[in-house]
Protein backbone atom coordinates (compact mmCIF):
# COMPACT_ATOMS: atom_id res chain seq x y z
CA UNK A 1 0.00 0.00 0.00
CA UNK A 2 3.02 2.27 0.42
CA UNK A 3 3.52 2.41 -3.37
CA UNK A 4 -0.15 3.30 -3.92
CA UNK A 5 0.07 6.13 -1.39
CA UNK A 6 3.32 7.38 -2.92
CA UNK A 7 1.70 7.48 -6.37
CA UNK A 8 -1.27 9.41 -4.98
CA UNK A 9 1.09 11.84 -3.22
CA UNK A 10 2.79 12.45 -6.56
CA UNK A 11 -0.57 13.17 -8.23
CA UNK A 12 -1.43 15.64 -5.47
CA UNK A 13 1.77 17.55 -6.16
CA UNK A 14 1.38 17.48 -9.96
CA UNK A 15 -2.24 16.74 -10.94
CA UNK A 16 -1.57 17.18 -14.65
CA UNK A 17 0.84 14.24 -14.82
CA UNK A 18 -1.94 11.67 -15.15
CA UNK A 19 -3.02 10.52 -18.58
CA UNK A 20 -6.28 12.04 -19.91
CA UNK A 21 -6.65 9.43 -22.69
CA UNK A 22 -9.22 7.15 -21.06
CA UNK A 23 -11.26 10.14 -19.91
CA UNK A 24 -11.49 11.35 -23.48
CA UNK A 25 -12.41 7.90 -24.78
CA UNK A 26 -15.15 7.50 -22.15
CA UNK A 27 -16.41 11.07 -22.47
CA UNK A 28 -15.49 11.88 -18.87
CA UNK A 29 -13.97 15.37 -18.87
CA UNK A 30 -11.01 15.91 -16.56
CA UNK A 31 -10.60 12.19 -15.78
CA UNK A 32 -6.96 11.20 -15.52
CA UNK A 33 -5.13 8.00 -14.63
CA UNK A 34 -1.77 7.41 -12.98
CA UNK A 35 0.00 4.07 -12.62
CA UNK A 36 1.36 2.82 -9.30
CA UNK A 37 5.05 2.00 -9.75
CA UNK A 38 5.88 -1.72 -9.89
CA UNK A 39 2.22 -2.78 -9.55
CA UNK A 40 -0.60 -3.38 -12.07
CA UNK A 41 -2.71 -0.67 -10.42
CA UNK A 42 -4.01 2.67 -11.64
CA UNK A 43 -5.35 5.64 -9.73
CA UNK A 44 -8.27 7.33 -11.47
CA UNK A 45 -9.11 10.88 -10.50
CA UNK A 46 -10.84 14.00 -11.76
CA UNK A 47 -8.75 17.13 -11.94
CA UNK A 48 -10.80 20.12 -10.76
CA UNK A 49 -9.89 23.80 -10.58
CA UNK A 50 -9.12 23.79 -6.86
CA UNK A 51 -8.95 20.10 -5.87
CA UNK A 52 -8.81 16.48 -7.00
CA UNK A 53 -11.66 14.00 -6.80
CA UNK A 54 -10.08 10.57 -6.45
CA UNK A 55 -12.48 8.09 -8.01
CA UNK A 56 -10.85 4.66 -7.71
CA UNK A 57 -7.74 2.57 -7.42
CA UNK A 58 -8.21 -0.24 -9.95
CA UNK A 59 -6.26 -3.17 -11.27
CA UNK A 60 -5.23 -2.94 -14.91
CA UNK A 61 -7.11 -6.16 -15.73
CA UNK A 62 -10.45 -4.91 -14.43
CA UNK A 63 -13.17 -3.61 -16.76
CA UNK A 64 -12.17 -0.01 -16.11
CA UNK A 65 -14.68 1.54 -18.52
CA UNK A 66 -17.66 -0.23 -16.93
CA UNK A 67 -16.53 0.65 -13.41
CA UNK A 68 -15.86 4.28 -14.24
CA UNK A 69 -19.22 4.58 -16.01
CA UNK A 70 -20.76 3.81 -12.61
CA UNK A 71 -18.60 6.47 -10.96
CA UNK A 72 -19.76 9.03 -13.53
CA UNK A 73 -23.43 8.20 -12.99
CA UNK A 74 -23.07 9.13 -9.29
CA UNK A 75 -21.64 12.60 -9.88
Amino acid sequence: MIAANAALDQVELEPGIGSPVLGKVLGLPNLRSWRVSDFPLLWFYFERNDHLDVARLLGERQDVSAILALVDSHQ
